[in-house]
């Protein structure tokens, strides 16, 4: 049994904190508020608190699992490092954690970031299609969370924090066309695709591809976050009326609703076009993004606690994206989520 640090409890936190139990580890969970439906598992430790407040008294050198809302997460990042914790990272943050590679070096740690669906598997597809392909022409993303059936409303519900989502509607699309990287408002380029079993959805630009717009040799990137027609209309209809706790709870995660997550990766090349879809719709209580996202970052979890960072992942010490995980760790990863009963379909 290995000891894990888990900073934040919410949806996925707590996703990721029941599976990392039911795959025999112990795990101290840090955050403001720790429903008594976590503390009182076993092999569970909570610290309520602030966690900043918390950090110091962590056993040194510890895999640490950063699950904190993005307008925080980036802050704990050069406290860990500085401890030589290795840190597996979800906190979808403006702020591009290589800014802390000498820190890391410095105290040999290592630090994996965009530990999600997307970013994080689609980096690792787009890896696998580069490794298949060679040279891309084009890489596109396009990715959703959302409720099965849409409604009179927003048709959608936040399975994440919030507050990531109001950013990622907000933060300027990074994009590469002609082997130039540019930047472009979000919600730009909108057009309907067909997801099938689902019908006609609306994909927009955001900012979700990070890393790859530099890790991945492709002559054209970009990536869509997928909406049900009529989300974005409303949003730039009313978002500047409405403060952002009416958004919170207009967009209030709803259990009992059906929903669904979609991924889909397609990359060209001269000759040659590889797809992969994503895609769950909950299981066992647990939501489709949870468990998408979830196991991306319990994976990766796992590869830190059972192998190590360095010589299982591949990794050095430093400040790493997903792509930078060699292919048995990556095929390890999604072998992990096939086993959880997430589909992937490759064409």
């Amino acid at each position: 049994m290995a000891v894990a640090i888990a900073l934040g409890c919410g949806l996925i936190g707590r996703f990721v904190i029941e599976r990392l139990i039911e795959y025999g580890h112990h795990v101290i969970v840090l955050d403001l508020e720790i429903p008594e439906q976590l503390s009182s598992l076993e092999h569970v430790e909570s610290r309520q608190g602030d966690v900043f407040q918390n950090l110091s008294d962590l056993p040194p050198h510890s895999v640490v699992i950063n699950m904190l809302p993005g307008r925080i997460g980036d802050g704990v990042r050069p406290l860990l490092l500085k401890k030589g914790h290795h840190v597996v990272d979800l906190a979808f943050t403006a702020e591009d954690p290589h800014q802390y590679q000498s820190i890391a070096v410095e105290n040999d740690a290592v630090l994996l970031w965009d530990v999600g669906i997307a970013p994080g598997m689609s980096n690792m597809l787009a890896k696998k299609a580069m490794k298949q392909l060679g040279e891309l022409e084009n890489l596109t993303i396009k990715v959703g969370g959302n409720p099965t059936q849409p409604d009179s409303e927003w048709s959608y519900m936040a399975p994440f924090s919030p507050s990531d989502v109001i950013e990622e509607y907000t933060r300027p699309a990074r994009i590469k066309v002609e082997n130039k990287i540019c930047e472009v408002p979000a919600i730009t380029d909108r057009h309907i695709i067909q997801v099938d079993g689902y019908g006609k959805m609306e994909a927009f630009l955001t900012d979700g591809l990070r890393s790859v717009l530099t890790t991945i040799s492709a002559s054209n990137m970009k990536e869509f976050t997928v909406r049900w027609p009529g989300h974005i209309d409303k949003w730039l209809k009313e978002a500047d009326t409405l403060n952002e706790n009416e958004l919170l709870e207009a967009w209030k995660y709803d259990n009992s609703r059906e929903e669904f997550t979609w991924l889909e990766v397609v990359a060209e090349s001269k000759n040659q076009r590889k797809q992969w879809i994503v895609e769950d719709s909950g299981r066992n209580g647990d939501g489709s993004m949870a468990r998408t996202t979830g196991l991306v970052t319990v994976a990766c979890a796992l590869q830190f606690l059972e192998h190590g960072p360095l010589k299982g992942c591949g990794l050095t010490p430093g400040i790493h994206p997903p792509e930078a995980l060699h292919e048995q760790a990556i095929d390890a990863i999604i072998e992990l989520m096939k086993q959880h009963n997430v589909q992937f379909t490759e064409n």
